[in-house]
């Protein structure tokens, strides 16, 4: 499934999810999406950078530059205090949202 297919704002809701768990760089992020959705979910950098970078200007995470094991300059992403607080808000809003498909689209002919 490519990000245009998910529902708006799914991604940012993915990518606090991840970061709640830990720090880390977008590759490793993307990477970490994949390996969650079971190959199911594939987000490339053209979709995962602006994700990050807006995300970084409301707010809800940071990002420090740092040198990965491998000696390259990296930007790491972290969750920011207000990025918990929208990923609650989300994810309730996720469940509402996904209650309420799941019961039209896997509703029994009656």
């Amino acid at each position: 499934m490519k990000p245009h297919d998910l529902v708006q704002g799914t991604l940012s809701l993915l990518i606090l999810r991840i970061l709640a768990l830990e720090p880390m760089h977008g590759w490793a992020l993307s990477q970490r999406l994949k390996q969650m959705s079971r190959d199911v979910l594939q987000v490339g950098p053209g979709s995962l950078y602006p994700a990050l970078h807006k995300l970084e200007h409301e707010g809800w995470i940071t990002a420090e530059w740092t040198i990965s094991d491998t000696r390259r300059r990296v930007k790491y992403y972290s969750l920011t205090k207000e990025g918990r607080k929208q990923l609650n808000e989300r994810t309730a809003d996720w469940k509402r949202l996904s209650g309420a498909i799941s019961a039209i689209v896997l509703a029994t002919r009656g």
